[in-house]
């Protein structure tokens, strides 16, 4: 354990850090510049963990709030039979919270002869809880208007693309036959049409879903898709902990067996979760490399230090300090420059990071990262592992100039200039 004497000196070094007239200035400025070395290291370090934290949970969050914990299915892309008595058995599973029977088929919607986009038409008797928090204008009713309309709700940009607004009819075209194959004449396929007025719009900022899902009461969806009454196109299963979503995915196929399959969410988007999880992965890496170039700048300035103070060295030796005790001296030193940057770094990247969370102030391109702004998500974990590992690299960082300190010999450190 280091005495009172090492701690009182390199805190008065560090306090006052100046050596010779001549030096002062320009030792107390590379003092300055390592603290706010590691301080910066630090900041950012602790910035980029919450923010790839956060923007980890907001692209999860979206993603499931379209299209819940489960999705239950077939292999071959066709309606599933008998989808009441599938719904009680899923619904009976443990750890399932809710079954949600789901219609969905590509369709074309059309405002005009020049306004006229794919979409995937999404019949559901229970909207997702994430989209009625996204309606920006209207509200989501699917049920039918005066003139015996049924109501559809789109996003806001397919609602740009097709220059609708809520009120405005539109016209649907399936070109599904239906399972009994009707509706052909002369070896084509006549179209299923059916008018629905735009009752609400949402905003998610996932271009690839604001632009696509249309959502309809499911008996409307099965009436322009030629479903029959009892046929679904899969199942969303929200569950109790999403953590027990492979162990579930297991028992649902277990008990059901072929055609029948199920999916977690992590694998039906496993192309946007893997773009995220790169991310989350390598960004920190980076950043540390900051806090690390930071810590390194330690040695120098403890050896700049210790160039400075030569005589003072020297002094302190032949007084008796032991070389040992020189050694300590300067690894507190670097301790001390460690725990100030990162106090001064961690304070800032709290502060920043509560500016950011409440105003948003570094605003991101939505096509890009389905956000406005970049997210935050402070985590104490993050500060408390942030910390120490800086204060780590810091002392092994001080651990070669207190060597060369104690190395040093009095005699030729007091006729040093």
């Amino acid at each position: 354990m280091p005495s009172r004497f090492e701690r009182f000196m390199a805190l008065r070094y560090f306090r006052s850090a100046q050596g010779r007239e001549e030096g002062r200035r320009f030792i107390r400025f590379i003092t300055y510049v390592a603290v706010g070395g590691v301080a910066l290291g630090t900041a950012a370090l602790l910035l980029a963990l919450s923010i790839v934290r956060g923007f980890s949970q907001e692209i999860e969050s979206k993603i499931i709030g379209f299209g819940a914990h489960i999705q239950v299915e077939t292999f071959q892309d066709t309606p599933l039979d008998d989808a009441g008595a599938i719904e009680a058995d899923l619904s009976a599973m443990d750890g399932v919270v809710e079954v949600s029977p789901i219609v969905q088929e590509f369709a074309l919607l059309r405002r005009s002869a020049q306004e006229i986009d794919g979409v995937a038409i999404w019949g559901t008797n229970r909207p997702p809880p994430y989209i009625l928090d996204q309606i920006v204008e209207g509200r989501f009713y699917t049920g039918r208007d005066s003139s015996g309309l049924p109501g559809v709700v789109i996003g806001t940009s397919l609602a740009a693309l097709l220059n609708v607004q809520v009120g405005d009819r539109v016209t649907a075209f399936s070109m599904r036959s239906g399972s009994g194959g009707a509706g052909v004449v002369l070896g084509a396929a006549l179209p299923r049409i059916k008018q629905f007025y735009v009752t609400g719009t949402y905003e998610t900022s996932l271009a690839n879903f604001d632009e696509i899902y249309a959502f309809t009461a499911i008996e409307e969806a099965r009436d322009l898709l030629g479903y029959e009454a009892d046929e679904v196109t899969r199942f969303d299963l929200t569950l109790a902990h999403v953590k027990r979503a492979d162990e579930t995915v297991r028992r649902i196929e277990a008990a059901f067996g072929f055609p029948i399959m199920a999916r977690t969410i992590y694998e039906v988007y496993s192309g946007l979760f893997a773009w995220v999880n790169l991310q989350e992965g390598i960004i920190p890496i980076v950043i540390s490399v900051i806090v690390i170039v930071a810590a390194f700048n330690i040695i120098g300035t403890l050896l700049m230090m210790i160039l400075e103070k030569t005589r003072e060295i020297g002094i302190l030796e032949s007084m008796g300090a032991s070389p040992k005790s020189l050694r300590t001296l300067f690894i507190w030193m670097g301790v001390l420059i460690g725990a100030v940057g990162t106090i001064l770094g961690e304070a800032l990247a709290l502060g920043f990071g509560i500016v950011q969370a409440r105003y948003g102030l570094i605003p991101l391109p939505e096509e890009a990262y389905y956000l406005e702004t970049a997210p935050i998500e402070l985590h104490a974990l993050d500060f408390v592992l942030v910390g120490v590992a800086t204060l780590i690299l810091c002392v092994l960082a001080a651990y070669l100039p207190a060597r060369v300190a104690a190395r040093i010999e009095p005699i030729r450190a007091i006729q040093f200039r």
